[in-house]
């Protein structure tokens, strides 16, 4: 089983933190639509063995597309890949372009799971990250929407500056008062050469406290565990059944194809990624031409990989895979620097598995890079 991710370059405007690749001018739009259809039909013999088993439509805004156009890239997937009976296609939207005749619309497609980005139930924190949508279009939304959909998930976002621990508690509460099967978390990041990066270089905003984010995380998963949640991946919670079937297929490391200016693939042994310029992007595809870099990962790149990954899930880093699959001295090497870890309660074993403790979990980025191999050759 393998699955498909198809990047949407649009956005309505800028979000503050964002750093993800998009443009918020919308007049290469079928021009684009007609590329990612030629990447799609390019591409179809990279996945001759697969069955696609995940579409997942992310972005960028890919709401901002009407449902014809996405109908029209799902219905070519079906034309070049063989799929499964029943697949999981996800489509992120944000709140202000799910109107109800759009939600209406949208449960007549082959859509079937929605992934909505609330981000906040204030007011004060939608403007600060400078989203589309208020805290009324978040709500109203997600009623709508529950009507048609029973698959949704809504994203949250911790660690604003001026959001204290009661707002976020808050904003779960307001989140669990929907029923939702399943919520994605995460913590504001600042990142390099965006406007929120700026604004608390100028003193326009204040930075972001790492301790009350900690906080905050831990506030949400002792929080959602209590309603029945699985904290399946550090991010990610979901109620039995209705884990991300496409999320969870990057986790432990399945095939997926990205399809679009700046997505990235991975067939097991190799990754790719697009070319990030919507223009070039175009380009390209119109000369029959695939705008994209590939990289083969050694051994130790796959280990390091495994070990990233696996440790942000409930499903652990298993010892006798990193043996069968990379060798002893990778097994070795990581029960000798994972020891410091285990001492200081953040990883602990459990049936041959290394796992994150509750109190590992807000740090298990940084403790699986000190694990990471650097220039071991393979």
């Amino acid at each position: 089983m393998a699955g498909i991710y198809i990047h949407v370059p649009f956005c309505k405007q800028a979000c503050h933190y964002c750093d993800f690749h998009f443009s918020t001018q919308l007049g290469k739009k079928e021009a684009m639509l007609l590329a990612l259809q030629k990447e799609l039909e390019l591409r179809k013999d990279k996945f001759q063995s697969e069955v696609v088993e995940t579409i997942y439509f992310g972005g960028g805004t890919p709401s901002v597309l009407e449902t014809s156009e996405i109908e029209g890239l799902i219905n070519t997937v079906y034309d070049n890949y063989e799929v499964t009976g029943n697949p999981e296609i996800t489509l992120e939207a944000n709140p202000d372009d799910l109107s109800k005749n759009r939600i209406t619309q949208l449960s007549q497609s082959p859509i079937n799971r929605l992934s909505i980005g609330i981000q906040s139930f204030y007011d004060e924190d939608l403007k600060l990250m400078n989203r589309v949508h208020n805290a009324y279009e978040a709500e109203d939304c997600i009623r709508e929407a529950k009507k048609y959909f029973d698959n949704i998930t809504i994203d949250l976002i911790y660690g604003i500056p001026g959001m204290d621990n009661n707002r976020w508690k808050s904003n779960i509460e307001t989140a669990l008062s929907f029923d939702l099967p399943h919520i994605s978390s995460y913590a504001l990041t600042v990142e390099p050469k965006t406007a929120l990066k700026k604004f608390i270089e100028n003193g326009k905003v204040p930075d972001v406290d790492d301790e009350q984010a900690q906080e905050q995380f831990n506030i949400l998963v002792t929080v959602l565990e209590k309603n029945g949640f699985v904290n399946y991946e550090i991010s990610n919670f979901g109620k039995s059944g209705y884990f991300s079937k496409n999320n969870t297929s990057y986790w432990q490391g399945k095939k997926y194809m990205g399809i679009g200016p700046s997505a990235h693939s991975f067939d097991g042994k190799n990754r790719s990624w697009n070319i990030r310029n919507n223009i070039k992007y175009i380009k390209a595809l119109e000369s029959g031409t695939l705008p994209m870099e590939v990289e083969t990962l050694s051994l130790t790149d796959r280990y390091n990989e495994y070990v990233m990954t696996g440790l942000r899930t409930i499903w652990g880093v298993s010892l006798q895979k990193v043996e069968s699959d990379f060798g002893k001295p990778h097994s070795n090497y990581l029960l000798e620097h994972s020891k410091k870890y285990l001492d200081q309660n953040l990883l602990y074993l459990e049936e041959g598995k290394l796992l994150a403790t509750q109190k590992g979990k807000f740090l298990v980025d940084g403790i699986a890079s000190d694990l990471f191999m650097v220039n071991l050759e393979s």
